[in-house]
């Protein structure tokens, strides 16, 4: 199987934020705190599309290069996680990621002061599956219960996939060729490093390290 990946399919998104809602809801995050967001591009212009934007869990994260502790890790099947034990809350993540997808929670929020918090792609954390530590901290772990992100589960139109890296591709695939044109699945290129391992077929750089 390939890595968990994500993508939102922008000709499909309707903005409805049910994939915000689901996401609040199966991980009991307090309002205020956003793991996944939808925004509009192009608002109010020819080629307007709004995107589900959250952790796209990268090959080569940022967030992992320029934490000063360690804190993130990732997992055999790609998915990009988090330990708040270990977290200082500099914020340097939110800086280095390319999507925003760290949040700094204010005081008494999920988890404890200080800690940043992101998207698991419901993978849980470093604590034992299902245990209470777990569920406080990262909330609901549905990866080890065979399910994928409650996110796409519920997304009414199928924009947002997320799952074995190959078959969302190839689901998106057909998409544009059955309808002809695409949106670019914006940031899939960013996060997994397919445009940088064109240009190194082009000879305009290195190809990218695969996980």
């Amino acid at each position: 199987m390939a890595r968990m990946k994500f993508l939102c399919d922008g000709e499909r998104c309707i903005h409805c934020s049910g994939c915000v809602t689901a996401c609040k809801n199966e991980h009991e995050v307090p309002w205020g705190i956003n793991r996944r967001r939808v925004v509009t591009i192009n608002d109010g212009k020819p080629g307007q599309k709004s995107l589900s934007v959250a952790c796209m869990h990268c090959s080569d994260a940022p967030c992992m290069a320029v934490c000063p502790v360690d804190c993130f890790y990732q997992t055999n099947d790609g998915i990009v996680l988090h330990n708040k034990d270990l977290c200082i809350g500099c914020g340097y993540c939110f800086y280095a990621c390319p999507f925003g997808a760290p949040q700094y929670p204010s005081t008494g929020n999920f988890g404890g002061r200080g800690k940043m918090d992101k998207c698991t792609f419901c993978a849980g954390g470093p604590e034992a599956d299902h245990s209470k530590a777990e569920l406080e901290k990262y909330g609901r772990n549905r990866i080890a219960e065979g399910k994928l992100p409650l996110c796409a589960e519920m997304c009414a139109t199928k924009a947002l996939l997320a799952g074995d890296g190959d078959m969302v591709s190839t689901i998106y695939r057909e998409r544009v060729m059955a309808r002809g044109f695409g949106s670019g699945a914006s940031g899939w290129g960013q996060a997994y490093g397919e445009q940088r391992r064109e240009r190194a077929r082009e000879g305009q750089g290195a190809p990218a390290r695969d996980k």
